[in-house]
Order: structure tokens, then C-alpha cells, then sequence
């Protein structure tokens, strides 16, 4: 069975939207997609790039897009009750959890928790509501937030997605192809069904072209 990484971070709606069409993918391909979780907030400092909701003008853009998307996908929007939150306890609930099944289990219903739902996921009793709801203990898992080797696994998550050359979320990793956003799925689904041919000594030769401008004071 082919494996997609996909990394995730419950504070992108691209996220959501990525993740309400997994299952048929799947179910198209006979691939497994498995979720790992990440810090968006790491990958951004890292490369010293800022988030679309911190740059007004991208937030009002991506309200929209979303709600257009979720209109297209015919699914329910509601949002989380604040843009951007905190979701650091929800990404350690996630790397708490050992096994690929649970882990998939509790993102999924994180995500749609917040985004289809209106959730709050910086609330304590929230997210123990939803673990326990997706037959997960809640109190054990938001207690492991606290513990060093599970801030440690989502740091290493987030530092393997950088080596990876990850750089945003919902970022998916098949082979060593690297697919970035919910609208690239399609090209997820076709490198999987071999249709998706590419030429890597021509994109290195582009690679190689020399840069002929930059940015002051950026």
C-alpha cells in the first residue's frame, strides 16, 4: 500500500478542506493517507514567512476562499470561534498518540471539531470532549501535552517536515514528492496513479538559473 504523509496543522482550514477529501482519494487510489502532526507556526519562523491571517488583506482572501470551497465541496462551515488560536494542546494530543489509526482518529475529528463545528480548541474541556468522542481518552491525552517526550515529538515532526522541505500546511509527502495545499490533491492523486510524469533534470536545470533580482530590507 502506497503512504502519503500528510502534515497537518488543525489551524488551517486548508487542512479541513484537505482532509474531507481524503477518503475518497483513498478509496480511488488504495493509497493510506496517514496524518502527522506540525507546527505551522515553526515551519513559518523557520523561513521567516508570516500567516495568511496575520496580513489583513490575506486574511479577508482566505475567509472567503474557504467559504467558497466548502460551498463547492458541500460542506458545512462554521468555523473556529477565534482565527488564528493557539492550537499547540490539539497538535500534542495528536503526537501523544502513538498509533497511526488513533492519531488519524483524533485529527480528523479536531478538524472538523473547529472548522465545521465552530469548536473551541483552546479550550481544555473541548478538546477532552472530542478525544473521548472519538473513543480516545480525553483526560490522559490532554495530560500528555505536558510531557517532554511528546513537546519533543512534535518538535521532531516539525523538524523532519523542514529537512523534507515542507514549508506550509496541508503539505503531502508520497515517495519523495512533495505536494503543497488542499488544491493540490490533484496532483497528489495523480502521481499515485502514475500519472504525473516529471522531468527532474529539467527542473534542476531551471533551479540552476541564476537569480537576477531581490528584495531590499526583506
Amino acid at each position: 500500500m502506497r503512504v502519503v504523509r500528510f502534515y497537518f496543522d488543525v489551524i488551517s482550514p486548508y487542512v479541513w478542506l484537505a482532509w474531507t477529501q481524503v477518503p475518497a482519494i483513498e478509496a480511488r487510489t488504495g493509497a493510506r493517507f496517514e496524518l502527522e502532526p506540525v507546527l505551522f507556526a515553526g515551519l513559518l519562523g523557520a523561513h521567516g514567512n508570516k500567516g495568511p491571517a496575520e496580513i489583513a488583506p490575506k486574511r479577508v482572501h482566505m475567509l472567503h476562499d474557504v467559504a467558497r470551497w466548502a460551498m463547492t465541496l458541500k460542506r458545512p462551515y462554521a468555523g473556529p470561534p477565534a482565527h488564528p488560536f493557539n492550537p499547540l494542546k490539539a497538535q500534542r494530543m495528536c503526537a501523544a498518540l502513538e498509533d497511526a489509526g488513533e492519531r488519524r482518529r483524533l485529527a480528523g475529528a479536531l478538524i472538523v471539531g473547529t472548522w465545521e463545528k465552530g469548536l473551541d480548541l483552546m479550550d481544555d474541556a473541548v478538546l477532552r470532549a472530542i478525544a473521548d468522542d472519538a473513543g480516545l481518552d480525553g483526560a490522559a491525552l490532554l495530560a500528555a501535552t505536558t510531557e517532554p517526550a511528546v513537546k519533543e515529538r512534535l518538535r521532531a515532526n516539525t523538524e523532519r517536515a523542514l529537512a523534507e522541505g515542507v514549508f506550509g500546511v496541508p503539505s503531502f509527502l508520497v515517495d519523495a514528492e512533495l505536494f503543497w495545499g488542499s488544491d493540490r490533491l490533484v496532483f497528489v492523486e495523480a502521481y499515485l496513479e502514475g500519472r504525473l510524469p516529471v522531468d527532474k533534470a529539467e527542473i534542476e536545470a531551471r533551479l540552476a538559473r541564476p537569480r537576477a533580482a531581490d528584495r531590499r530590507n526583506v
